[in-house]
């Protein structure tokens, strides 16, 4: 395949488009508000995301590189085809779900991330244990917008995959250092727009191709491979089911969903963003799945890709430029390939403006440096961006599917986050101990289940489970669901059994070494930043809020909880003490 110029062209003017609207944006950022709440502002953007602007970025934040890249490659292999792409589906009801029980308590909170809440509550080494799955989830999920970047650039320009990997990562990382949120939100509005146009002028060219069959006889016989539409047997149910309430729940406890949440400008507004999101999702699914189709209705020996056809050479995770390139006329793939390129670049920003924000707000500042400088902390932010940025390229290397990276970065979200934070958010009671054992009860029974992706064999055989052609044993049992209500009942188990062995007085105060129980409000509680200024808040119904940084316990909470235990204890030494 020649080396296309005019592809080359096409990217850049695109990279270019969404450079400058990042440029913009940045700009934008440094002249609101003031010096002095310059990382929040990267952080939560102010708290005046807009309706308009809050929905296409909420909506764009799912939809990239691996969600079209994904949905396409799931539709188009055989013997799996739309029954199996849940993607679409998933993330919608995470939206929904999220939106009707999440993003209102989360919001009316004022915080700022999403660990504050575990932080506030279980504790700055709880906070720091949950900062690890959290980012591995963000890295997974940017890794597979490199993936689909690196390949999408590859068919465009043909050069090495591994290559463009490398480069689409340079660029999303270093344009991730242009701006904060802001910058995120206004490409986001680019992305979708170029995602939306791009793929919907390239469907009926590739449609109408002489080598393409009609999709609507191919989605129910075989013509050229299984039809598309797929299938569920009898013995994959429970597989299906597990990988369902995967994406479903585990695409809650995302920090770059919370961020959206966060820096809307009322908790309603939190509400109905989440709801426009889900609508969202599910009209941009609709023209990869389309081409995920036209992918399996055609007969690639009649086309310059030739034979055999992209399954055959393990080319099956770029489905989606393969069409673009070989079934659309120059013009068309050039405009579409662009635009999907530029705007699967500017989806990676926000994963890794995600993790950094974690990292330098809840690890950085709330547990080792509560008296950092504003300027400290951004330049922590900046300094990690580069770090979780090549720890996405790396994985983006090593995976086989797109589809596959998916599934990863939410599983330890869905098994270890998710059960925390219906327990710190609706189950009163629970403290550090029971979050730890729930924690590593979930991850052990995650291990021990394999992953074929990694190669990790089980140790735990669950009923069903079968060797896959690396000789790699995959379960059929939903243990990853197991695992996660494993989590969560250990959760509430534990730490109500420690709440009652303290409070009987069967174990000594000096054994409540976490300081969760007998010593709640130890000198630990009393040590952390700023989450919100306590007066600023309305918890029915939120104005914008622009929270300040401060050391005053006052402004540390706003759980009304917390200020009942304060104010009923007089002599906050005596606690201490004991």
């Amino acid at each position: 395949m020649p080396f296309h110029v005019e592809g080359l062209v096409a990217i850049v003017v695109f990279y270019l488009a969404i450079l400058a609207v990042g440029i913009w944006a940045a700009w934008k950022t440094k002249n609101t508000g003031s010096e002095g709440d310059r990382s929040e502002a990267i952080i939560v953007g102010g708290r005046d995301i807009g309706l308009l602007v809050g929905g296409f970025t909420m909506t764009a934040t799912w939809v990239g590189g691996g969600y079209i890249n994904g949905t396409a490659e799931a539709v188009y292999v055989p013997g799996y085809g739309l029954a199996w792409a849940q993607a679409p589906i998933g993330y919608s009801l995470s939206l929904i779900v999220g939106g009707l029980f999440f993003a209102k308590p989360m919001r009316s909170k004022g915080y700022v991330t999403m660990l504050d809440p575990f932080q506030q509550i279980y504790g700055k080494r709880m906070g720091g244990l949950l900062f690890i799955p959290a980012l591995m989830g963000e890295m997974f999920w940017a890794a597979a917008i490199f993936s689909a970047l690196g390949a999408t650039i590859s068919v465009i320009i043909d050069i090495n995959i591994n290559i463009s990997v490398i480069i689409s990562a340079l660029i999303a990382t270093m344009y991730t250092l242009v701006g904060g949120l802001y910058s995120v939100a206004y490409t986001d509005v680019v992305q979708l727009f170029c995602i939306f146009l791009g793929l919907w002028i390239s469907v009926p060219f590739a449609m109408s191709h002489p080598a393409v069959t009609d999709i609507g006889l191919t989605a129910v016989q075989e013509v050229y491979q299984a039809p598309w539409l797929g299938s569920i047997n009898s013995l994959d149910i429970y597989t299906w089911l597990d990988n369902f309430l995967l994406l479903t729940l585990g695409g809650i406890p995302w920090q770059a969903y919370f961020q959206r949440v966060l820096s809307s400008s009322s908790a309603t507004y939190a509400q109905v963003l989440s709801f426009l999101a889900a609508f969202g999702c599910l009209v941009m699914a609709l023209p990869a799945i389309l081409i995920g189709a036209i992918g399996a209705s055609t007969a690639w020996n009649e086309t310059d890709y030739g034979p055999p056809d992209p399954m055959t050479k393990k080319e099956a995770d770029m489905i989606l430029p393969i069409v673009l390139q070989y079934l659309c006329p120059v013009y068309i793939s050039f405009f579409g390939l662009g635009a999907v390129s530029a705007a699967v670049m500017s989806s990676a920003d926000s994963s890794i403006l995600s993790a950094s924000s974690m990292f330098a707000r809840n690890i950085y500042q709330l547990s080792f440096r509560q008296n950092a400088s504003d300027r400290e902390i951004v330049w922590v932010m900046r300094i990690t961006v580069f770090l979780f940025g090549a720890s996405a390229t790396a994985m983006a290397l090593l995976a086989s599917s797109v589809y596959g990276l998916w599934y990863l970065s939410s599983d330890l979200v869905y098994i270890i986050i998710f059960p925390q934070l219906l327990c710190v958010l609706f189950i009163k009671g629970t403290n550090t101990y029971g979050a730890i054992a729930g924690y590593f009860f979930g991850l052990l029974l995650r291990i021990t289940g394999g992953e074929p992706y990694l190669y990790l064999q089980p140790l735990i055989y669950y009923p069903g489970c079968y060797p896959d052609e690396n000789n790699i044993y995959v379960q059929r049992f939903p243990f990853k669901t197991l695992a996660m209500l494993t989590s969560f009942f250990t959760n509430i188990i534990v730490s109500y059994l420690a709440k009652y062995l303290f409070e009987s007085g069967t174990l000594p105060p000096k054994l409540d070494f976490l300081d969760a129980v007998v010593s709640r409000y130890s000198r630990e509680h009393m040590d952390k930043a700023t989450l919100v200024k306590s007066d600023n808040i309305v918890l029915n119904e939120l104005a914008p809020v622009n929270p300040r940084h401060s050391l005053t316990l006052s402004s540390t909470f706003t759980n009304k909880e917390a200020f009942n235990y304060v104010d009923s204890s007089p002599d906050l030494s005596n606690t201490e003490d004991n």
